[in-house]
C-alpha cells in the first residue's frame, strides 16, 4: 500500500519512493531493531514532505495521522518561546516516554524543523540511540520524522547542475546528495538540527531529498486534484493553473516555486 500510494500520488520524487519504501518496510520487518527509524525530509514548501508522512502514518495506521499512535509537532505552535526551551525539552521527554510506554509503534512527526530553536530536538537524543531500554521502556519500534525546508538550496542546486549538464532528474541518486545535505543542515544556523548531536552521531537513518517540482509535476498534481473532488478533466484549465504558477530561476523558468502548495486554492477559483 505504501508503494502503490507513493507511485499513484506523488510526482517528480524518484528517490524518496526508492528511500521511503525500503527504509519503512525494512525497519516494519526487522524483528531486532537495534534503534527506532529516523527520517529527515528536506525540500521547498509544496514539493511533498507533508504528504509522505501522511502516507507512512496510512500505511501503518488505519486512521493514519488521527491515530491516537500518531503525534505531530509544529515547531512555531507547540515550541513558539525561545525562553522557554528547557520547559520544552522536559515536555517533549514526557510526551515521548509517555506515549510510547503506550504503544511501542509509535510515530513522532516534527514539522518546521528549520523554524526549531537550536539545542531543544537534542533533548530526545536519549530515545534514538541504540539503547535496549531506557527506564524499563523500548523506544526501539518507534518512528521518529523529522520535516524541513533546510538543505532546499543545497538540493535545488544539484538539480539545477544535472539539468544544465543535460542529465535528467531520475539521473541523480542518494549518493549524489545525501552527505551534502547532511551537512548542509548541520551546519545551517537557521535550522533546528544546527549542529545537532543526532546528526553528529548519526542517530538520523537517511536524510531524504525531495527535488523542486517541475511545470509537468505540477500539470500532475492539478490533474490529480481535479480527479479527487470528482470533476471531468478541462485540460485547458488544468493548463491555465500550471502556467500560473511561479516558477525560477528567472531566466530558465524549471521548477516551480510553491511545488503543488496552491493548486487546492487555484481549483476552488475555477471549480466553484
Amino acid at each position: 500500500a505504501l508503494q502503490e500510494n507513493l507511485d499513484r500520488k506523488l510526482f517528480g520524487q524518484h528517490l524518496v519512493s526508492k528511500v521511503i519504501v525500503k527504509a519503512v518496510k525494512g525497519f516494519l520487518n526487522n524483528e531486532n531493531a537495534k534503534k527506532p527509524l529516523a527520517l529527515s525530509l528536506h525540500g521547498w514548501t509544496g514539493t511533498g514532505k507533508n504528504f509522505v508522512s501522511k502516507i507512512i502514518a496510512e500505511s501503518i495506521y488505519k486512521n493514519g495521522l488521527k491515530s491516537k499512535y500518531v503525534h505531530q509537532f509544529v515547531a512555531t505552535l507547540h515550541f513558539p518561546h525561545a525562553q522557554d526551551i528547557n520547559t520544552y525539552k522536559d515536555q517533549l521527554q514526557s510526551w515521548i516516554r509517555g506515549n510510547v510506554s503506550i504503544c511501542p509503534r509509535s510515530i513522532f512527526i516534527f514539522d518546521e524543523m528549520d523554524k526549531m530553536h537550536a539545542g531543544l530536538i537534542d533533548s530526545i537524543k536519549p530515545f534514538l540511540d541504540y539503547y535496549e531500554l531506557l527506564d524499563g521502556v523500548s523506544y526501539r519500534k518507534a518512528i521518529f520524522i523529522f520535516l524541513s525546508n533546510a538543505g532546499a538550496e543545497k538540493i535545488t542546486e544539484l538539480a539545477l547542475d544535472f539539468w544544465r549538464n543535460g542529465r535528467t532528474r531520475e539521473d541523480i541518486e542518494l549518493t549524489d546528495i545525501q552527505n551534502a545535505l547532511s551537512v548542509s543542515v548541520f551546519n545551517n544556523k537557521n535550522s533546528g538540527f544546527w549542529h545537532s548531536t543526532l546528526i553528529d552521531k548519526n542517530l538520523i537513518d537517511y536524510f531524504v531529498p525531495f527535488l523542486p517540482l517541475e511545470y509537468k509535476h505540477v500539470k500532475m498534481c492539478v490533474r490529480v486534484e481535479i480527479q479527487s473532488r470528482g470533476y471531468t478533466v478541462d485540460e485547458d484549465i488544468l493548463t491555465r493553473i500550471a502556467d500560473e504558477m511561479t516558477y525560477f530561476p528567472r531566466e530558465e523558468r524549471i521548477y516551480s516555486d510553491k511545488g503543488c502548495k496552491t493548486v487546492d486554492a487555484k481549483l476552488d477559483y475555477y471549480y466553484d
